[in-house]
């Protein structure tokens, strides 16, 4: 449905199906934002998470969960390892791809402020 719902939106899109393959994917592609869910087969989302913020190419790459787990817990967990959103499931398919183009508008256009 993700991948659906961002071809739809004029986003080209690979998928990873487990942690080890999605940090091959962001070590070696371009990528101007990356989802993760907390449970993959291989690990959880964190570790993933945790690794592409310390790796200063992908550092600044918007990092958005999408996952099944609803706790407030995985929430601010995710933030404070630097994701810039999480989203459960299920979504709302209306807002889910303007929800995703949103951060990649800012990480290609940031808003500079101004005193």
């Amino acid at each position: 449905m993700m991948v659906y719902l961002l071809t739809q939106a004029g986003c080209e899109t690979e998928v990873a199906t487990t942690g080890k393959k999605a940090m091959q994917m962001a070590e070696t592609g371009k990528f101007d934002l990356i989802t993760l869910d907390v449970d993959l087969p291989d690990g959880n989302g964190f570790k993933i998470c945790s690794r592409l913020k310390e790796n200063p190419h992908l550092h600044d790459t918007p990092v958005v969960f999408v996952s099944g787990r609803p706790t407030e817990e995985c929430q601010e967990r995710a933030v404070e390892l630097g994701a810039v959103d999480y989203i459960t499931k299920p979504f709302d398919a209306v807002d889910f791809a303007p929800r995703l183009l949103a951060f990649i508008k800012v990480k290609n256009h940031p808003i500079e402020a101004t005193v």
